[in-house]
């Protein structure tokens, strides 16, 4: 199934969100290929594994293409298996706030102390009101895309 992706990212200045989560789970990530006009990535979690390929993102850095299939787990870890360098290893926080699901993102090993939160919309030009944890909006900004993280993580910055 094909669809848009339209997302914001925010960096997160406070852990407020922990206390708000509704749920959470750790996530183990790699890139087949993590050039940007097509990334192919493989996730798992404890549970489930996904195939998820992406294009490049418009303009403002908000839409972008995105395919996501479940594939089975065993599946997952053999392909994880062949990524490029540089696994993604974080937690991710389901933080509900005035109907809208943000996914918050705390980092760990080379990219720890980075905590990010994403947050979908039906349209680039939706509104909402930003919860006070909510840092710098850094939406379209290539450093902090988990395949541009692999190459050059935070620690780094």
């Amino acid at each position: 199934m094909a669809l848009l992706e339209i997302e914001r990212k925010f960096l997160v200045n406070t852990d407020a969100y922990k206390q708000l989560s509704i749920s959470q789970y750790r996530i183990t990530q790699g890139y087949l290929s993590s050039v940007p006009e097509r990334t192919v990535r493989i996730r798992l979690t404890e549970r489930e594994a996904f195939l998820t390929v992406k294009g490049a993102g418009n303009k403002s850095g908000m839409s972008r293409f995105e395919w996501e299939k479940n594939i089975p787990l065993e599946e997952g870890r053999s392909l994880l298996a062949l990524c490029e360098p540089g696994v993604i290893d974080k937690t991710r926080y389901l933080v509900e706030c005035e109907g809208l699901t943000y996914e918050v993102d705390e980092f760990y090993g080379d990219n720890q102390g980075l905590v990010v939160a994403e947050l979908e919309l039906e349209s680039e030009n939706q509104s909402f009101t930003r919860p006070n944890w909510l840092g710098d909006e850094v939406t379209g900004n290539r450093a902090y895309y988990n395949s541009m993280l692999m190459k050059k993580p935070f620690s780094t910055w």
